[in-house]
């Protein structure tokens, strides 16, 4: 099934026009997508894309959107083909990826990493990483939190021991506003405006985002199985090849027409589809953890 995806109605429809065939009949492709938690604001395009029916313009039957438990999970869902495609924390993928997942990102959705680290205004102020020297800090250790966290901390100088650390499980709105932790770390797309819905409204909170600190990353993005990835180029060269009108065209190599193609019908079936009609300008990632130069010291 996952083979089938983007294989027919992306890969082949983007290289008509390269290959010259004046239509291609395709089925939809049924795919489903698992989320990295529960559905919130950044998963929306999910959502709109279905309703909207982009997906349904470009041959994608999205048959099931799934809520997750985590980034790490939901990568390994997708490495070991549980689902079709996957939405998470890059930088998580960029670790799962040395720790041999078979996953690869597609495209970034922020372009900036929306983590941040978060504190009642009343009692703590953040302006500065230093100033979290000494206090006590919720963490849960085990999501894509503690990856932004550690390389928060290297990228301004600090290490664990400059603090606190109390671990913590999702959600984790209940141990800052009961005073059990000073700070926490979470998505200003997701804990800030439930925390600040409970701790008194807009200005309640004081909150240091890690991309105005060191954390140069991308946020959250689509990815696939690499497997998948594999044989969508193998099938494309395949495509390309039964092409009659190749003979008649100057000769390239075949990784470079195959990439070329590749390129073009990633761009296609994501960015036509509708996923990033909320985003000013979707960029491309290709798979290898070298495009994440704030994890390059891991």
């Amino acid at each position: 099934m996952l083979r089938r995806s983007l294989i027919k109605a992306a890969a082949l429809a983007a290289c008509v026009g390269t290959l010259g065939f004046s239509s291609v009949a395709l089925a939809a492709d049924k795919v489903n997508v698992q989320l990295d938690w529960v559905v919130r604001g950044n998963h929306a395009m999910f959502f709109v894309g279905k309703e909207k029916g982009f997906f349904a313009k470009n041959d994608i039957d999205v048959a099931e959107i799934r809520k997750g438990s985590g980034s790490p999970d939901a990568m390994r869902l997708v490495g070991n083909e549980n689902a079709d495609f996957g939405f998470g924390d890059l930088p998580t993928l960029a670790v799962a990826r040395s720790q041999n997942v078979p996953v690869v990102a597609l495209a970034a959705v922020n372009q900036h990493s929306p983590l941040a680290i978060i504190s009642l205004a009343k009692t703590m102020k953040l302006a500065k990483p230093a100033d979290l020297k000494g206090l006590t800090i919720g963490i849960h250790p085990a999501g894509s939190t503690y990856i932004f966290f550690k390389g928060f901390l290297a990228a301004n100088g600090l290490t664990e021991k400059d603090m606190t650390l109390n671990s913590v499980s999702p959600p984790y709105e209940s141990y800052l506003l009961l005073g059990r932790v000073q700070t926490v770390v979470g998505y200003v797309d997701a804990e800030v405006p439930e925390l600040e819905a409970k701790a008194g409204g807009p200005g309640s909170l004081s909150v240091m985002m890690g991309a105005d600190h060191g954390w140069k990353a991308y946020g959250s993005g689509l990815f696939t199985s690499l497997r998948a990835k594999v044989s969508r180029l193998r099938t494309i060269r395949a495509a390309r090849s039964d092409s009659p009108r190749m003979i008649s065209r100057p000769r390239r190599t075949e990784s470079s027409r195959a990439e070329r193609c590749d390129r073009r019908s990633d761009q296609l079936r994501i960015v036509a589809s509708g996923l990033f009609n909320s985003c000013a300008t979707p960029e491309i990632v290709w798979p290898s953890a070298a495009i994440f130069s704030a994890c390059s010291s891991w």
